[in-house]
């Protein structure tokens, strides 16, 4: 097995091992109070961070620090076509001021297909930054991490961020996006995971889920700057693709993936469960079951 030990304490505060859901948003009415219950049980377990999924707003963040006392809730991430600066600095500092260092501002520039006004994302983001620092109650660059995938956007993480939260992405990416983060700069890639020791079930899991991503050309461009290839992305995403960027198996196995992105420069890793509905999902079970293997509470 890999080593469980992440490269750099650059921000010991988000743990070792976060979650990544869509379903813990507190805008989704099927959950109701089981979203700040199972935020209870997943603090309880040990993991640092709950990355809420689906482009949220800050808001969405607020109930799940009401339900815990000491993990960190991210945006994961903010779009910055759907949010003006000066509300997201506002809403942001509320919830420093009732939750003191546990909120986390994660931004990112979504893709063409789902932002309307989508247009010189890296350009636009900058600006976006300068708006938070600029805001009446600003966002210090501490405060905040970027969904940053090309080179150009993890130099921004790196300069005007205290990191990048990457999705979609391979251990081989994790490796080249500390080269350019350097040392001391949050680095807390998500990584899908499948428990399912049916690797025929698990792969279909897993197809079922990437199709769509595939469908947007931000990951694609990404993961042919990988090696990857246009065949690669067919049919849900070929055997080598799906091994690359999801975890699938028992527990142990995805431990061992954990521990590669770890090895290779992660600080922190945002699992996130597929099931047959991860979007809705709330999966306490494999939360519950993947907290025995995983470095939880580190």
């Amino acid at each position: 097995m890999e080593s469980m030990e992440p490269t750099n304490t650059s921000a010991t505060e988000f743990g070792t091992i976060g979650v990544w859901s869509t379903a813990l948003r507190t805008d989704n009415p099927e959950h109701g109070g089981e979203v700040a219950d199972a935020a209870a049980e997943l603090e309880s377990l040990g993991y640092g961070t709950i990355w809420l999924g689906g482009s949220p707003s800050v808001a969405d963040a607020a109930p799940l620090l009401a339900a815990t006392s000491r993990l960190a809730v991210a945006t994961g991430i903010l779009s910055i076509w759907d949010h003006n600066p000066e509300d997201v600095a506002a809403a942001r500092a509320r919830l420093e001021r009732d939750h003191p260092g546990r909120f986390v501002l994660g931004l990112g520039a979504s893709h063409s297909a789902l932002a309307e006004r989508y247009a010189r994302p890296y350009s636009t983001m900058k600006e976006y930054l300068t708006g938070l620092d600029e805001a009446t109650e600003p966002v210090p660059a501490s405060g905040r991490v970027l969904a940053a995938l090309g080179p150009k956007m993890l130099e921004l993480s790196r300069d005007r961020a205290a990191g990048a939260h990457p999705y979609l992405v391979t251990a081989e990416h994790t490796a080249k996006a500390r080269e350019i983060l350097g040392k001391g700069t949050l680095l807390a890639p998500e990584l899908k995971v499948v428990l399912d020791t049916d690797t025929a079930a698990a792969r279909e899991t897993a197809r079922a889920y990437l199709g769509g991503y595939l469908q947007l050309p931000n990951y694609t461009k990404n993961l042919e700057r990988l090696g990857f290839a246009e065949s690669d992305f067919t049919g849900g995403g070929s055997d080598r693709l799906l091994d690359a960027v999801f975890a699938l198996g028992d527990a142990e196995t995805i431990a061992s993936r954990v521990g590669a992105f770890l090895s290779a420069g992660a600080d922190h890793v945002a699992i996130q469960v597929v099931t047959a509905d991860p979007r809705h999902d709330v999966p306490l079970a494999q939360w519950r079951e993947l907290a025995k293997t995983l470095p939880v509470g580190g």
